[in-house]
């Protein structure tokens, strides 16, 4: 079998986010829309998978896998559960889990916001409301005064595009409504609370890099769709390309490919392969949106933040990802400065509206004892970190 090295140094790692894994955050706007008369959530948060408590595990078992990195998020509800009122058990609990990925080898990288709101400013109009971008940077500043030290990278906000789009266009995420005007101010929003924030981080104790974790996907234009196709990037992706002028790096989150017409968006081939979240299996995607980040922004450095399949299948999973790294391997061959890789995610965990039926994870987590059991897929691409190279079938 054909034989993919990396570069030394490349960082392989899993992520996984505070409000899909920890369970029990009530106080933020995404437990307020899974419990909402008529909400079009599969089914509540709830206990997550248990990972407020069982973090130690979840380290131990990423160590003893093979990886060197594990992304997390902080949630922000837990750490201001009132406006300017800060949980020092909270930043605390945060601390423990930094030196604890130290501890065991592993580079911490924190995402600052993955999509919740703490209720007080959902209630204001969440990322509509005037004070919200210095809001979410007065909180960066405090949380890193208290665990800046011990990051080793730093994501601004997670996917602040699918947050405007879900939210203010399709209707899946919170606030829940469709009004393009609203969108295009909420991706304003979301592009002045990065800038802020990445300022605000850079402020606090410690030497990481700071950047933007964006959802990518591969809009390939079919039967004269390049000016709609073009119109869709525009708001989709490019204007939060254009926000991170002046980073340290670019997180890239991609998943699959959408084909565009002069109508808009097209449904999948009939016959394609199509993964539990309804959307096209298509690793080569992860290729094309490296490529056109790099081009746009001007040669930024890269790092794949989430690249993962939802899937019953393991050996789907294998190969999904092994497709999706070769890709990697011919972009770094084209001089494309990339430095890592992160799967999502480590747990199978909760999935949004989907609820807990979409299995991303690398391991498998019982509903009812949250016990954790890694998939063959688990052994296998912690192989593939600890070697630092991926075999390919012929």
């Amino acid at each position: 079998m054909p034989t993919l090295s990396f570069p030394d140094g490349f960082l392989w790692g899993t992520a996984t986010s505070s409000h899909q894994i920890e369970g029990g955050n009530v106080n933020n706007d995404w437990w307020d829309f899974e419990h909402a008369p008529g909400t079009i959530c599969k089914e509540s948060s709830g206990d997550g998978c248990d990972s407020w408590h069982r973090w130690p595990e979840d380290l131990d078992l990423l160590a003893s896998l093979g990886f060197g990195s594990y992304r997390f998020s902080l949630e922000w509800s837990r750490i201001e559960p009132a406006e300017g009122e800060w949980s020092l058990a909270a930043l605390d609990h945060y601390r423990r889990i930094l030196a604890g990925c130290l501890e065991r080898g592993l580079v911490p990288n924190v995402t600052f916001n993955h999509f919740t709101l703490p209720r007080w400013l959902a209630g204001r109009g969440g990322w509509e409301a005037p004070e919200a971008p210095e809001r979410f940077a007065r909180f960066c500043e405090r949380a890193t005064g208290h665990l800046g030290d011990l990051i080793g990278r730093a994501c601004t906000i997670n996917e602040p595009n699918i947050v405007a789009l879900m939210g203010y266009l399709v209707t899946v995420f919170p606030p829940g409504v469709s009004d393009a005007g609203r969108r295009r101010a909420v991706n304003e929003s979301l592009c002045r609370a990065h800038r802020l924030a990445a300022a605000a981080i850079r402020s606090g104790p410690g030497e990481f890099p700071v950047g933007l974790a964006l959802s990518m996907t591969d809009y390939q234009a079919v039967d004269g769709g390049e000016e709609r196709r073009d119109r869709i990037r525009r708001s989709a992706e490019d204007v939060f390309l254009e926000a991170t002028a002046g980073d340290d790096f670019l997180g890239i989150q991609t998943y699959t490919r959408m084909e565009i017409g002069p109508e808009g968006m097209r449904l999948p081939a009939p016959g394609a392969r199509i993964t539990q979240m309804g959307y096209e299996n298509w690793p080569d995607a992860l290729e094309a949106c490296i490529r056109r980040a790099w081009d746009v922004t001007g040669g930024m450095p890269l790092v794949v933040t989430e690249s993962g399949i939802g899937t019953a299948d393991d050996t789907e999973r294998v190969t999904f990802v092994g497709q999706a790294l070769a890709g990697v391997r011919r972009c770094i061959d084209d001089g494309i400065d990339i430095s890592g890789f992160t799967y999502w995610s480590l747990l199978d965990n909760f999935e949004w509206t989907a609820g807990y039926v979409p299995r991303f994870g690398l391991v498998e987590v019982d509903r009812e004892t949250f016990e954790r059991t890694p998939k063959p897929s688990a052994h296998w691409l912690g192989q593939v970190a600890r070697s630092n190279r991926v075999e390919l079938p012929d």
